[in-house]
């Protein structure tokens, strides 16, 4: 299963836009288990594009928290016993109650710990898998080798594996790195954007994973169409704070200003999208 075209995707038919907009006009609760380094960076984006964020692990409240909020996001940075438990009583809270969440499976491929885990979380069918390459592979079982957060896979499997992994569990599968590629197993887009000095930040693809949380608390309908307007935004937004930035600590800034700023029409107009047809 490889590649087999690329075509213009008709945005006229496919209106991000309209995804910014019911965010912010709902401004959805996102419950997020995320990693000690990107608490706070994680919240900042959720509340630059208009959403509102929340913090808690403890396992005596997860499940109430996840009950209330319009979707979780699960992320597995800096793991520990008592937090794997409060991810997987969150992660079932969620699916007996329809609620959307998010699986970030960091460096999934480094340990055996953070394989168990994120096989016990994929059996509570996460909406959207959001990762890099290697971690998509690492969950497929392809690379079980991968040595912690950076991708170092060939695109061609990888877009193979996200397939795969999108099919086995009915999920949206979110595959981030130098071009984005999202699909639902049967539907498939690729994304261009960002800049190079992303890769420079720590913990952007934990806020992007909650960001995609956000986006699809608003359209549990459609959730490949949420998630590719959560990446198209991240996307965006990166490019232009590229053109600001002149390192990473004035592009972090950057970022959060142009996630404010971006309009549903910039989102519509200004995203280049590709539909990607696979044989």
């Amino acid at each position: 299963m490889t590649p087999h075209s690329l075509n213009e995707y008709p945005l006229n038919e496919y209106p991000l836009g309209d995804h910014l907009e019911s965010l912010r006009h709902s401004t959805p609760l996102v419950h997020c288990i995320t990693n000690y380094v990107a608490m706070n960076s994680t919240a900042n984006v959720l509340l630059a594009i208009g959403a509102s964020p929340a913090m808690l692990h403890a396992i005596e409240e997860v499940a109430d928290f996840t009950a209330i909020a319009g979707a979780l996001s699960i992320n597995i940075g800096t793991l520990s016993s008592p937090w794997a438990e409060a991810m997987l009583v969150a992660a079932k809270t969620a699916r007996h109650q329809a609620i959307p969440w998010v699986l970030d499976p960091v460096a999934v491929g480094a340990t055996r710990f953070r394989q168990t885990l994120c096989a016990e979380l994929l059996a509570h069918q996460p909406t959207v898998i959001r990762g890099n390459a290697s971690e998509i592979l690492a969950l497929m079982g392809l690379a079980g080798q991968g040595r912690g957060v950076d991708a170092t896979t060939s695109i061609q499997d990888a877009v193979s594996g996200a397939i795969a992994l999108a099919q086995r569990h009915g999920s949206v599968v979110a595959m981030t790195g130098e071009e984005d590629f999202i699909t639902n197993g049967h539907q498939h887009v690729r994304l261009k954007g960002g800049h190079p000095l992303m890769p420079k930040v720590t913990t952007l693809g934990c806020g992007l994973s909650a960001l995609v949380a956000g986006f699809v608390a608003c359209n549990r309908e459609h959730p490949f169409e949420a998630s590719t307007a959560a990446l198209a935004c991240f996307a965006l937004a990166g490019s232009r704070a590229g053109e600001q930035a002149t390192g990473p600590g004035s592009f972090q800034v950057a970022l959060l200003d142009a996630l404010y700023q971006l309009t549903p029409n910039d989102l519509s107009t200004a995203t280049h999208l590709e539909a990607v047809h696979v044989v």
